[in-house]
């Protein structure tokens, strides 16, 4: 059977970077894996097994990361692609709406804002982006504004 090794060529300005990125500052270690496992990779004499076990990636790893090379460039390698996370639920005008919603005299037959309260509100109001809110929604957004101040 071939023993299957990866034929990659680095700029000089890649290959100080990728120093740089293993040997100083502060980087994830995802990061500095996929510098070790394109460095090693330039070496003819690394396989895909042998790239795998000294970076303590999988060898379906090394090759995507491969992959992503010839096809994304080395920037998008070395990063990694964004990741998926979470969407905001209201955008920072919204947000602003909404603390100045709260800060305004208290409704009509009611002591204090209730969640409930801020959402049904909320879903009367036209000039926002996001038209429907529930209230745990509103709760997670006040709790994160609370703990900004």
């Amino acid at each position: 059977m071939a023993v299957k090794r990866l034929i990659l060529t680095l700029k000089e300005e890649e290959r100080k970077i990728l120093h740089e990125t293993i040997n100083k500052g502060k980087h994830s270690i995802q990061k500095k894996r996929r510098a070790q496992a394109l460095l090693l990779a330039e070496d003819r004499n690394y396989t895909y097994d042998m790239i795998a076990k000294s970076t303590c990636m999988s060898n379906a790893g090394v090759v995507k990361l491969w992959h992503r090379y010839i096809e994304e460039g080395f920037k998008v390698t070395l990063e990694g692609k964004p990741g998926r996370g979470r969407y905001k639920k209201l955008g920072d005008a919204d947000i602003a709406i909404l603390t100045a919603l709260i800060s305004s005299p208290n409704p009509k037959g009611s002591t204090h804002w209730s969640l409930r309260l801020l959402r049904d509100t909320w879903n009367t109001l036209e000039h926002t982006e996001k038209k429907t809110i529930s209230h745990e929604a509103i709760r997670k957004i006040l709790r994160k504004i609370n703990k900004k101040s």
